[in-house]
């Protein structure tokens, strides 16, 4: 019979340091890792902007319980869904200057066309979906702003490609006449 280099009790103590020493060290507060300097002429890194936001005033559509932060997180999905930037419905306030020295937006001002148009559509898409998608078995995709934007803030229309026994779309040009073949005499 071969004897084992540790016995049964200076295993179990050996077991139980490694277990201490690594809890300890999963405990022990991590040192935030180096941030390398920017090379000269190097674009100065993005800073993470990770804060909270005012509740929000002036919600005419969207539902009034709302925090700032969900507000916040509906916006930018509408960005993304429009390929746009706050400022498409929203207006600087030149009396409300940032740390960057730019003026704040005010989101509460309705001053801008677009704004409006978006509440509008954001109406659309509620109807469309609380009254017709709801009602379609087995629905389970919602219209969104990306239903018919797709990440363009006009959307492109859609013109489906032409079948063999289809006319001409609308501005297209109708083909040219088929020339009969001279019939054998």
């Amino acid at each position: 019979m071969k004897h084992s280099f540790l016995s049964l009790p200076a295993a179990t103590a050996f077991f139980a340091l490694a277990v201490v020493a690594a809890s300890t060290a999963a405990q022990a507060p991590q040192a935030p890792p180096a941030q390398p300097s920017p090379a000269a002429g190097s674009p100065p890194a993005v800073e993470q902007h990770n804060h909270t936001h005012a509740a929000p005033t002036n919600l005419k559509v969207l539902p009034k319980d709302l925090t700032g932060d969900q507000v916040h997180e509906i916006m930018e999905k509408w960005e993304g869904s429009l390929g746009a930037h706050c400022n498409t419905c929203h207006t600087a306030d030149p009396n409300n200057i940032g740390p960057n020295g730019r003026p704040r937006l005010n989101y509460a001002d309705d001053s801008k066309p677009e704004k409006a148009i978006a509440r509008m559509m954001f109406t659309m898409t509620e109807d469309i979906n609380m009254n017709y998608v709801s009602k379609v078995p087995n629905s389970e995709m919602p219209v969104t702003c990306g239903t018919c934007h797709r990440g363009h803030l006009g959307p492109e229309p859609f013109l489906p490609p032409p079948d063999d026994h289809d006319g001409p779309r609308p501005g297209q040009a109708a083909p040219p006449p088929a020339t009969a073949a001279p019939q054998a005499k």
